[in-house]
């Protein structure tokens, strides 16, 4: 390390999602380095998981669409200014805007440096092109880049690089047959409408359509009607604002005829758990992902993944496990695939490289060199 640095990192909120955990894995190994790890956003459930990394947390309402959001613009400024900021790096479109608010159009050699990383495949528009302009751009896939090259043709090709996602095989051990009896029996303890012999379906995601929570519902009305006593857990879908979409899954598990083989739970700190406790996990969005993290973290935990094959999860699963990609949107092709991997033998163990610590370390060392 040359010289300690200071890094904020900006984005909406710490509640939970994919942006969420990438953010405290570089803040940890920013304060492992010996570097100063501050994080602004709104604040959520990993606040105090993020202060005992050894992290800092600016409290700042930099996510809300409202025009008053720009109030933040002369606090984040002199925070910047303050603290003496290294690196800015944003990790979502609207706190990018602010920090290039804050750092000006015309930053002098003594201002902070702009990193963005492009999490996300978002609509091409004046308003998604701010997270292609930092000085460097971290794209968390190839899928990504690609989504960056063909929709920002003018930005140089050389500010973008390609850092994956990545998980630690530690903490998504193989699960034993003793570990996945016994994962089960817990969850079923805690949720009894997920018991019983058949098959366990899991789907992680917030709760957003996008997601494919309908999908997934769909899928469970299939195999329950060819005479498998499936059930569907769909963890990570009750969150806070979420009733209304919530109560249109329930809803429709009802007129499908499932309500009774289905969980909707708010999001787990416990996902090794939970892939060990199923027997199929989906991978559903209706929109493509940019990565497609917990495709690793379920084969990893030795879980068949079923999936639309688009996006950051279709170049995953062609790379690791190509028998779980389905047409994107085929209800068919998603049935017989499911049926496919229940009734095939156990994944091999897959030897998943260490992709966190490469991707904390390709992180740092982007920093450095700015």
């Amino acid at each position: 390390m040359s010289r300690r640095l200071t890094v904020v990192q900006l984005l909406p909120d710490l509640d939970a999602g994919g942006v969420e955990r990438s953010t405290l894995e570089i803040a940890s190994a920013l304060v492992r380095a010996g570097h100063r790890a501050i994080v602004v956003s709104a604040g959520g459930r990993l606040v105090p998981q993020l202060q005992a990394l050894g992290a800092e947390h600016v409290p700042m309402a930099i996510g809300r669409k409202s025009p008053w959001v720009l109030r933040h613009v002369q606090p984040l400024r002199r925070l910047f200014a303050d603290e003496r900021v290294d690196i800015v790096h944003a990790r979502s479109r609207l706190p990018a805007w602010l920090a290039r608010f804050a750092l000006g159009s015309r930053p002098d050699a003594a201002s902070p440096h702009f990193v963005t990383t492009v999490h996300g495949l978002n609509s091409p528009s004046r308003y998604s092109r701010i997270l292609a302009t930092g000085e460097r751009v971290i794209c968390v896939s190839d899928t990504v880049r690609a989504h960056v090259r063909r929709h920002y043709p003018d930005i140089d090709a050389a500010r973008l690089q390609v850092i994956a996602r990545g998980i630690d095989p530690a903490d998504f051990p193989r699960a034993s047959a003793r570990a996945a009896t016994a994962a089960r029996q817990r969850i079923a303890a805690q949720w009894p409408q997920l018991g019983g012999a058949g098959p366990l379906l899991l789907l992680p995601g917030r709760g957003t359509r996008l997601k494919g929570h309908a999908d997934a519902l769909q899928l469970l009305a299939g195999l329950r009607r060819s005479g498998l006593d499936a059930r569907l857990w769909m963890v990570g879908s009750r969150q806070a604002g979420r009733d209304a979409y919530v109560g249109e899954l329930e809803g429709l598990a009802r007129q499908l005829g499932v309500d009774d083989a289905i969980a909707l739970t708010a999001p787990t700190d416990a996902m090794a758990e939970a892939y060990a406790a199923s027997d199929l996990v989906l991978q559903l969005s209706r929109k493509p992902e940019a990565f497609g993290r917990t495709v690793l973290e379920a084969l990893a935990v030795g879980r068949p993944v079923l999936g639309w094959a688009h996006g950051g999860v279709g170049e995953l699963l062609r790379e690791w496990q190509p028998g779980g990609a389905a047409p994107p949107f085929d209800a068919e092709a998603l049935l017989r695939g499911a049926h496919g991997l229940l009734a095939a033998p156990p994944l091999p163990p897959v030897t998943m490289p260490d992709g966190l610590r490469a991707m904390q370390q390709a992180t740092l060392a982007l920093y450095e060199r700015l």
